[in-house]
């Protein structure tokens, strides 16, 4: 029986090159969560958008990873909503997916080294309840006190993960995290991952490493929502929330990730973007057979490592 079309595409690249693998599934409602977890454990890449557009107001989408099903996603947001627009032929598309909840205006436009997208992230939480439990989180990062530029903070757009500052780039790109008790730790205290950054001294661009073995990710190449949250942190803390974040350069496939951070009635939102490498034409891919999980067509940047 022939299932939905399933495509990898690489979602924020940095000109035009690397970004993180993410399969993205026309769902439709075609499929079961057990399916649907099935193509997660077998698409060798770190996220999977199901995307379902047979509602009539806005598509839903639903993000799982190997260890199951996650509230929101970032990086997935833009490869899906990258994926709607190629699907329609149009050069430009603003708006709604709807996620774990909550319905959210999108853009995506047309460039010429692929497709830009935005989104809204929402509402971010900020509560100031990390120093008495990051120790054990620092030990498990691979890091001394030392190597912490500034407070530990949690950030929640809808899951809670913890910002780390670290003091310098080629201290964040030579940790050697614990996996197993960085899972054990996140889990105990609640949090999705860890997100470690180092900032640069005069301008609004940093580089950034993301860690959530606790829900099967090691490290991710891009986590878009990490990035909203730390824009939000530094509109907190420094009254500008513009940031250029960029990931995945342990994984020889760069990413980069915008986010601007605005205060409302509401509290801190943050709008996020970042562009997506779409690879073959849609109608060149093959499409995919249930119940098992046949092969995926990829994208030109896919690295060779899985994670």
């Amino acid at each position: 029986m022939v299932g939905p079309p399933v495509v990898v595409v690489n979602a924020c690249t940095r000109y035009g090159g690397g970004g993180s693998p993410t399969t993205v599934v026309i769902d439709d409602a075609m499929l079961i969560d057990d399916e649907r977890h099935a193509i997660a454990r077998g698409a060798d890449t770190s996220h999977t958008a199901f995307i379902d557009t047979s509602t009539a107001d806005a598509p839903r989408v639903r993000f799982f990873t190997s260890a199951g099903e996650l509230t929101n996603c970032g990086h997935g947001t833009i490869a899906a909503q990258a994926v709607l627009l190629d699907r329609s032929g149009a050069n430009e598309h603003h708006g709604r997916q709807c996620s774990g909840g909550r319905t959210f205006a999108t853009t995506a436009i047309r460039r010429q080294d692929g497709i830009e997208v935005w989104f809204d992230q929402g509402v971010i939480a900020l509560p100031d309840d990390a120093d008495a439990t990051g120790s054990g989180i620092i030990a498990a990062l691979g890091l001394e006190r030392a190597d912490i530029a500034a407070d530990l903070r949690v950030a929640s757009p809808g899951m809670p993960r913890l910002l780390v500052p670290v003091r310098d780039r080629r201290t964040l790109l030579s940790m050697q995290p614990d996996f197993d008790r960085l899972a054990t730790e996140c889990r105990r205290l609640g949090y999705l991952g860890c997100f470690t950054y180092a900032l640069q001294p005069t301008a609004r661009t940093g580089t950034a490493r993301m860690f959530a073995p606790a829900i099967g990710v090691d490290e991710d190449i891009a986590n878009a929502n990490s990035v909203g949250c730390l824009a939000a942190h530094l509109l907190d803390t420094s009254g500008n929330g513009a940031i250029e974040i960029h990931q995945g350069d342990t994984h020889q496939s760069p990413s980069s990730v915008f986010a601007n951070a605005t205060y409302t009635a509401d509290g801190i939102v943050a709008r996020i973007s970042g562009s997506v490498d779409l690879g073959p034409p849609i109608e060149q891919r093959r499409r995919l057979r249930r119940p098992g999980v046949p092969p995926i067509v990829r994208g030109p940047h896919r690295p060779d490592r899985t994670y």
